[in-house]
């Protein structure tokens, strides 16, 4: 089938460069039973790949089922996807058969791959390698034939250098990678999808479509779309319903549009990806990006400081009184120091001065010191946001740029309460 057929059939609309590769990709393995990883931001139509690779292949006719693994429960995952036996655990009154027995013989699409805890995903690896799984309170080893595809809005890579996601499982499920681009990257495709989810609203609320001047396009082709598809739809809909004009000017569009905080911070989400934006902070690896990237700032400043004082050790007094007007304000220890040792050089590191006395070796300077522990930090940063947004979770997780779902996870991790 050529990729315009497809488009037809499961209603994608765009043009760009990108899409078309994603579609010819997963129509070439479709007729394979190879496992399939599926990659992209959240939004930008992952699942609807997922259903394009069952409906071309042998298994079309056979059960197709969505697991959001990020959605159940820890505790209970294993049942959900293996099956348990009677009295396996509290509760379990009943045997009952798990998703790789009934959909054998079908296409077991698992979203939010990256959410999997590290005994399920073990547990996984058996049934991709030897198509062999067991009940949860059962010895008897069972087979299936299921054809997995998944899916992450995370990069797995890295998780599996933070030992968050097993290697072996990812370089497993990798077998094909499918990118789905995000919206920002196919800025070609953004009007006529903006154009056909107005005539689709038009239809349902019983309206005139909403039409577009070219300063409210460039206006939508400049927004970032840090929820892609899946938010541009959205503001099409509320435009629809809300907006008294049909004909939409710039600072009518302005009013559906979130304001947006933009950033530099590096994403990576698969092979060959680049993002920019709030796309960023999409989750709490980014978090760890920002700390990184203020400490390498850091150590710079440090740098240079000190290798102009090693330079010009007689210059010693003269850079702590040029650095002292700027930095003293924020820096009460130092300045507790500095009456103790009126001629000393303070030097700024982040948030905290380098002390050198004159009747020290400049080589061995007193460092106050600051905790470095990644961890540490993160928690400060999910206090301060949730001071910021009175205990509002929803506010705080959205001014991290992380899910309510994860900041729930990292307040029960760092036991925050709020």
């Amino acid at each position: 089938m050529d990729i315009q057929s497809i488009k037809n059939r499961f209603g994608i609309i765009g043009n760009s460069p990108s899409l078309n590769y994603a579609l010819q990709v997963a129509a070439q393995v479709a007729n394979t039973d190879l496992t399939v990883l599926i990659v992209g931001e959240s939004g930008v139509g992952k699942e609807i790949f997922s259903q394009i690779i069952h409906a071309l292949s042998p298994r079309k006719h056979n059960p197709f089922i969505a697991v959001n693994c990020g959605a159940i429960p820890e505790g209970t995952i294993d049942s959900e996807l293996f099956g348990h036996e009677k009295g396996s655990f509290t509760g379990a009154v009943d045997s009952r058969k798990g998703y790789f027995e009934t959909v054998s013989g079908g296409t077991l699409f698992m979203d939010e791959i990256g959410e999997m805890p590290l005994g399920t995903q073990a547990r996984l690896l058996r049934v991709l390698e030897n198509s062999e799984f067991i009940r949860v309170g059962s010895s008897k080893v069972q087979k299936t034939d299921v054809r997995v595809i998944a899916a992450s809005n995370k990069d797995l890579l890295i998780a599996t250098q933070n030992n968050k996601f097993r290697e072996d499982l990812y370089y497993r499920l990798n077998t094909v990678p499918i990118r789905v681009p995000s919206l920002r990257e196919r800025k070609e495709d953004i009007i006529l999808l903006f154009r056909k989810f107005a005539v689709d609203f038009a239809e349902r609320y019983r309206t005139s479509p909403i039409q577009l001047d070219e300063d409210s396009k460039n206006l939508l082709l400049n927004y970032p779309w840090p929820g892609n598809v899946r938010e541009l739809k959205n503001i099409a809909e509320q435009i629809s319903v809300l907006a008294e004009d049909k004909q939409i000017t710039a600072k009518q569009l302005e009013r559906f549009l979130p304001k947006h905080s933009g950033s530099n911070l590096p994403m990576v989400m698969g092979a060959g990806s680049s993002q920019s934006g709030h796309s960023e902070f999409m989750n709490e690896r980014d978090i760890l990006y920002k700390l990184f990237f203020d400490l390498k700032k850091d150590v710079t400043e440090m740098k240079k400081m000190f290798l102009e004082i090693i330079q010009n050790p007689s210059n010693i007094t003269t850079v702590s009184n040029a650095m002292e007007s700027s930095y003293m304000q924020d820096l009460p220890l130092a300045r507790s120091h500095q009456e103790s040792l009126p001629h000393s050089a303070i030097i700024p590191m982040g948030n905290q001065p380098v002390i050198l006395s004159e009747n020290r070796d400049i080589q061995n300077p007193i460092v106050v010191d600051e905790s470095l522990n990644i961890m540490d930090k993160e928690k400060e940063l999910i206090e301060k946001a949730l001071r910021k947004h009175k205990g509002k979770r929803k506010d705080a997780a959205s001014d991290l740029g992380i899910s309510e779902r994860t900041l729930y996870r990292k307040l029960k991790e760092y036991d925050i309460e709020d």
